[in-house]
């Protein structure tokens, strides 16, 4: 009754008290008093019920105890030990104290009751809060166990059996990081697994369900029964009298532990070799379905259905224990099931081996041309299904192979692909063969497509023909959609190898634009209008202006009847990209269109997901297929957010970016509202792609335009969010992402861009950056000792290594920045980071420590000298070993090191040059100095000789290094290190240094080699002043006959091109 739901939200909320009253209600009321006052609780407790008088909470605590020992109906009593054990949750203070002490009498009074319910309620409030003894927890560490283990012992009361295997199975997962306490209770898990089986069957899949979050979390719980555990999964899946949902729990317990505890499951081979035929029987599961190959509109996937859960659960383990694994595992079925007569078996082979290819990618490259081979006959397979799944295999795998796949096997491919999107009869595989098209192109490089355009084009022209003529005839669309995508993903590929093609499409594209205006056509205007844009893009703009025009108004009145558009119309993602094509092919031109573009572009950036705390009994009412995702926050609650409308978002702010970076000054009147909508998004958790040089684009191309005092603003503005978001950002992708857009901020913007409550938050976030790389380094070390550490842990190790890193490059970037922009100024704020850094310097460390520590004091000294000598004590002996050190990475760090001391240092560094020359000299003329892994090393050593030969001239034997120094030359790989050799090359030629130019000019013909060579390897630039010089060099002796005669001659025809080439540019 909707008033009862009106006046008891309103009584709860004015008063709990009241509403804990209406417990003693008419049922309805009840039920309806219970939910709302444990939502009250839930999201609104410290606004109610610390504001209620003393006597009222004790009355509420007191009336919710009698309401359970004295409700009749099992439901109601339920909802009630949810109040109780959500206002428990509540009452825990900060240190853990629980300050609701009846509650805990109440249930060990409960637990040992004869009275059935009240043992129920006592488990269910355990269950729903196992928290619930706080800092107590320790002291009835055996209570706690000796009553579940009592409660699972129950031999009279299923029920009880069943809520106490629960409640052990969320004490498990709410002490998940306790492994103490995981071992104790360990001899609780074969009666979790009896109640899992015996709860199975009486078509309860709660425990189930417990034990796939256990595998999920706390997986090495499931250690000492692991087997046990397997082969219960194993036999669930395979009893066809269960129902589809608990044998895909059950295959869900085996495939979750392939991710989650991979090693631990790799010792039990012989029981997911078991799982494998369970998965490809569950994929054979298929309806007949008459209609199938002329449906007209693809419905979803249905998650719940055997074949879907199969597929995915292949997927998963795949790429869970990897292909040296599974491979072997499979292939076989996979062979038999393709010969086998009935089509379901050949489908569900093709399907598997499409949801393979990730996870066994590089066992499935050795033999991918047999497999291949194989797929494409099915390519003519009689049954239309088995078709289509040739056809999605072949897709896949042009995604996971690329671009291998397109090199080797192009040529039948493109054929097999071709002949089967002529299948007139099955329209649902037509256009599954033009997917697996646009897989193929999308990764296809030109030069291979190119010699199949003519084919290609003159199958998609006929076929979208006919299938217009079909459209208007019969009102079908689907292999129309995927037909203009395949043009669209062609020219994509061809860009102006499709200028011969684009009057053949252009005028058909247009007329689908303009008359597809029905509901149902939707997505195939959408795809179009990508499709027009794409091709507009690939022919560029000469070609295209003369249509510009025309598409405009299209889309300019598709764009004007946006506000009619329903929120989830897919035209509006195709619209949203096709302007900021038409921006990029357009350019300048584009800016009168902003005004129409602007208002529906900021409506999609703006869209905000809803997100909500849930507990357990809320998700069951939601589910992933509408659009929700959850993140586990234990204790029965979960985060849930809605993700429809993020990708459109994420796209939305993408082209907000493009506009800004296309249109630079054109875009200034949008700057702010767009900054202001983008910022806040760095918080924002759920999608990687959302922050995209959003932060430089619109300070440098932007903001800049209106003024230093506008720049300043928006920079402050975006500043705080940056600092916070690095301090905050979970996912490592964004979080690189953001650190180095803030690193690049602060160069732009320069000294004085960081107030000191700035630096001060900026020092505890990389303190904490740094501090975390190492625990992870010891973590990681830790997992080596682990009894299930085996080559796959450590190539898993090896990633989170490589990420850690990659992290550790970000915070050095951060720090040049902050060094290059205030100097030494800024030395006392780094001191807190000082000892952090001097750590990753020690010898003990990993080379990629060594490496970014290095580099760290490289900037110091490059940029805070001379201020920087009073570190060196920290550093100036880790850098003279470091010169020699076995990873090249650390050598050129090192050396690097020397050349700035050189340039930048001071006086107080003269004594470290005479150590490091000679070392530098060692390693330049080590045997294999040149080999490519060793060049970059070689190459800085080389440019930090000729610093301190220019910079430091007495601290070293000039006229004995410069013979050997001039034989190095030039510098290939290291560009900025090329230009350093080079200026001071044209130093020593200019003051007519007689060792640089020989007893009568003799080492000329060399020189020349040297500045040859560089023009070759684009060492130097035309552009540069140090071309400038060297060309003077080269003219000066060009008025000498006989000697330029005898320079040239000395040259191979490239060199002589490069120097022709200097001499023309600089």
């Amino acid at each position: 009754n909707p008033s009862h739901v009106r006046t008891c939200g309103f009584i709860c909320k004015a008063c709990p008290y009241s509403c804990v009253k209406l417990l003693n209600v008419s049922p309805q009321v009840k039920q309806m008093a219970a939910v709302l006052l444990r939502r009250l609780l839930s999201s609104s407790f410290e606004e109610v019920y610390p504001s209620l008088a003393i006597d009222v909470q004790t009355a509420i605590r007191t009336e919710l105890l009698a309401g359970i020992q004295s409700e009749g109906s099992s439901n109601i009593r339920k909802k009630v030990c949810d109040i109780a054990a959500e206002l428990s949750r509540n009452l825990i203070d900060d240190d853990g104290n629980n300050q609701w002490p009846e509650i805990l009498k109440f249930l060990f009074d409960s637990v040992n009751s004869q009275d059935v319910s009240l043992r129920e309620s006592a488990l269910h409030i355990f269950w729903n809060f196992p928290g619930i003894f706080g800092n107590q927890q320790q002291h009835y560490l055996e209570v706690i166990k000796r009553m579940l283990v009592q409660c699972m012992q129950d031999q009279e009361n299923p029920q009880i059996r069943t809520l106490a295997a629960r409640a052990a199975a969320s004490f498990v997962l709410s002490n998940e990081s306790n492994t103490a306490l995981l071992k104790h209770f360990s001899d609780l898990l074969p009666g979790i697994l009896q109640a899992v089986n015996e709860s199975c069957y009486r078509g309860d899949d709660s425990v189930l369900k417990s034990l796939v979050e256990i595998a999920d979390t706390a997986p090495k719980y499931l250690r000492p029964n692991l087997e046990a555990t397997l082969q219960l999964s194993l036999k669930l899946c395979a009893d066809t009298n269960l129902t589809n949902m608990q044998r895909q729990l059950a295959l869900e317990v085996i495939v979750t532990l392939s991710e989650t505890a991979a090693a631990m499951l790799r010792k039990h081979t012989n029981i997911v070799a078991q799982s494998v035929p369970q998965m490809l029987s569950m994929m054979v599961d298929l309806e007949e379905d008459e209609e199938w190959a002329m449906a007209d509109e693809l419905e979803d996937d249905d998650f719940d259905s055997n074949a879907v859960a199969g597929e995915s659960a292949l997927d998963r383990i795949a790429c869970g224990l990897g292909g040296k694994i599974v491979l072997p595992m499979i292939k076989q079925h996979i062979m038999q099931m393709l010969q086998n007569p009935d089509w379901k078996y050949r489908h569900a082979g093709l399907m598997a081996l499409s949801a393979i290819g990730e996870g066994c990618h590089q066992q499935m490259e050795a033999i991918l041309s047999e497999i291949v081979s194989f797929v494409l006959l099915f390519c003519q397979d009689p049954h239309p299904r088995v078709r289509y799944a040739a056809c999605n295999a072949i897709g896949q795998m042009a995604t996971d192979f690329a671009p291998t796949f397109q090199k080797k096997f192009h040529d039948k491919v493109i054929s097999a692909l071709l002949q089967t999107m002529e299948d007139q009869s099955n329209p649902r595989v037509q256009a599954h063969a033009a997917a697996a098209l646009i897989n193929f192109t999308e990764d296809c490089p030109k030069t291979l497509l190119t010699p199949y355009l003519d084919s290609l084009v003159q199958h998609l022209h006929v076929i979208m023909v006919a299938k217009l003529q079909e459209l208007i005839q019969k009102g079908t669309k689907l292999v129309l959609e995927q037909v203009v995508t395949s043009i669209a993903s062609v020219a994509d590929t061809a860009e102006e190898k499709f200028v011969p093609y684009y009057d053949l499409f252009m005028p058909s594209l247009k007329h689908i634009v303009e008359n597809a205006v029905q509901k149902e056509l939707r997505l195939l205007r959408g795809k179009t209008i990508e499709c027009i844009s794409l091709i507009g893009l690939a022919v560029g703009k000469e070609k295209f202006m003369p249509d510009a025009s025309a598409v405009m108004q299209l889309l300019l009145k598709t764009q004007t009847d946006f506000n009619d558009l329903e929120d989830d119309d897919p035209q509006i993602s195709y619209m949203i990209s096709a302007w900021a094509r038409m921006c990029k092919i357009l350019g300048k031109e584009f800016q009168q269109y902003l005004p129409v573009v602007m208002g529906p572009l900021m409506k999609t950036a703006s869209i905000k997901p809803e997100v909500a705390l849930l507990d357990t009994q809320d998700m069951e009412n939601m589910s992933e297929d509408d659009g929700w995702e959850f993140v586990n926050l234990g204790d029965q609650q979960s985060f849930g957010i809605k993700t429809a409308g993020l990708e459109e978002k994420a796209t939305a702010c993408q082209m907000l970016v493009c506009y800004a970076k296309e249109l630079k000054e054109g875009f200034v009147e949008y700057t702010e509202q767009v900054v202001k909508l983008m910022v806040p998004l760095l918080k924002f958790y759920f999608h990687d792609d959302i922050l995209h040089e959003i932060t430089i684009t619109f300070l440098d191309r932007c903001a800049r335009v209106r003024g230093p005092e506008y720049l300043t603003q928006m920079w402050h503005f975006m500043c705080d969010a940056l600092i916070k978001s690095i301090g905050t950002e979970p996912d490592s992708d964004v979080l690189s992402e953001i650190m180095h857009s803030f690193a690049k901020c602060i160069e732009l913007m320069g000294d004085g861009c960081l107030n000191n409550e700035h630096f001060e938050e900026l020092g505890g976030i990389l303190k904490s950056k740094l501090e975390e790389h190492f625990k992870n380094q010891e973590v990681r070390q830790a997992k080596r000792q682990d009894e299930d550490y085996d080559e796959q842990v450590e190539e898993t190790l090896q990633d989170e290594d490589d990420n850690d890193v990659y992290i550790l490059t970000k915070v050095s970037d951060i720090l040049h920045s902050i060094f290059s922009s205030y100097r030494e100024k800024v030395l006392p704020w780094f001191e807190q980071l000082l000892q952090l850094i001097v750590n990753l310097i020690c010898p003990h460390r990993p080379w990629a420590d060594r490496q970014w520590g290095l580099c760290i004091f490289d900037d110091i000294i490059e940029h805070c000298s001379p201020s920087s000598f009073k570190y060196g004590e920290y550093f100036l002996r880790p850098m003279m070993q470091a010169l020699c050190d076995s990873s090249p990475e650390v050598r050129q760090a090192a050396a690097y090191g020397v050349g700035v001391m050189a340039q930048f240092g001071g006086e107080s560094y003269r004594p470290a040059f005479t150590e490091a020359v000679p070392l530098l000299v060692g390693v330049i003329q080590s045997p294999d100095s040149r080999a490519k892994e060793n060049a970059n090393a070689t190459e800085n050593c080389i440019s930090a000789v000729a610093k301190v030969m220019k910079y430091r001239p007495e601290c070293v034997n000039v006229t004995e290094i410069l013979p050997h120094w001039l034989s190095w030359l030039p510098l290939n790989e290291d560009k900025e290190e090329a230009v350093h050799t080079f200026t001071y090359l044209c130093d020593l030629i200019e003051s007519n240094n007689p060792i640089v130019l020989g007893p009568d000019n003799t080492n000329l013909p060399k020189i020349f080699i040297i500045i040859a060579d560089g023009v070759v390897n684009e060492s130097i630039k035309g552009e540069d002043g140090c071309s400038k010089r060297l060309a003077n060099v080269i003219r000066q002796v060009q008025v000498s006959g006989g000697l330029w005669t005898q320079c040239v001659s000395a040259l191979n025809e490239a060199q002589q091109k490069a120097i022709q080439d200097l001499l023309n540019t600089a």
